[in-house]
């Protein structure tokens, strides 16, 4: 299946020069750039989150082959829910899924169902897809979105994750896709963003899961996130770094209601 792109236009330049620009700018020219197990970036607009998502992925040394975990914000479709042929479009071009690399995640996580419904209006991952295409050219994803807060399921998950990674010969980074808190003042929002960030970069998936729970942090992607960190553990790693934060509020002005923002690497 070729799924088009959904918030093209919207979310970030539908003109591909213009796209092309924006990354540029926002990714910049970074530094050295190292190899990491894991990350968590935004999914906003461009304009509010895209400064921090390009703060990751500029410092990173980006392989060929990536798995993508996000929230799925609408109701359709399944819980657990990927896609393992074809590929993405977007105003750069074509994506193309990883269906050895899906076939071997669906196979080590039965759980997971084939379904378009849940990603064709789902913008949490399709938003990453310009980044890598502008700063990798090619490369192969496995598109993952959740509807499932049950800490045993994305445990499972995360094992399941790593055990794939563990068996590939070339590296594989795994990419949660998440904002951090939602429409609160920015005071508010900043002190229940670090508190949860907190506990990430302790690489604590258990943590972050009640904490975010029991403090009414509304992180969107704390699923996927939980997940990330299982498989980072998993798979060794031993430290992470807050690259960026910030929130709506420093883009619009507007700190009564704001979004937080939180890039992160995991090594």
């Amino acid at each position: 299946m070729i799924r088009p792109a959904a918030v093209a236009g919207h979310f970030y330049p539908s003109n591909a020069s213009q796209l092309s620009r924006d990354i540029d700018n926002y990714a910049g020219p970074g530094t050295e750039k190292q190899r990491a197990l894991g990350c968590v970036v935004p999914h906003a607009g461009y304009m509010y989150s895209g400064h921090v998502a390009g703060a990751v992925y500029s410092k990173l040394a980006l392989p060929k082959h990536l798995i993508l975990i996000g929230p799925r914000h609408f109701p359709g479709g399944e819980s657990l829910a990927i896609l393992s042929e074809g590929s993405w479009t977007t105003p750069l071009g074509d994506a193309k899924i990883d269906s050895a690399l899906a076939t071997q995640v669906k196979e080590a996580f039965p759980r997971l169902r084939e379904d378009s419904v849940a990603h064709e209006r789902e913008h949490s991952l399709e938003v990453q897809i310009p980044f890598l295409q502008r700063l990798l050219g090619g490369f192969e994803f496995v598109p993952i979105v959740l509807g499932t807060d049950r800490y045993g399921i994305l445990e499972e998950l995360g094992h399941a994750v790593a055990k794939v990674v563990a068996g590939q010969r070339e590296p594989v980074l795994v990419v949660a896709s998440s904002d951090m808190n939602h429409y609160e003042n920015d005071a508010i929002t900043r002190v229940k963003d670090e508190r949860a960030i907190a506990r990430v970069l302790v690489l604590d998936p258990r943590g972050l899961y009640d904490t975010v729970r029991n403090e009414g942090i509304t992180m969107c992607g704390f699923a996927a996130t939980v997940a990330m960190l299982v498989a980072a553990r998993d798979l060794g790693a031993t430290s992470a770094e807050l690259v960026r934060y910030a929130t709506s509020g420093d883009i619009n002005g507007d700190r009564e209601h704001v979004v937080g923002y939180a890039g992160i690497v995991i090594r």
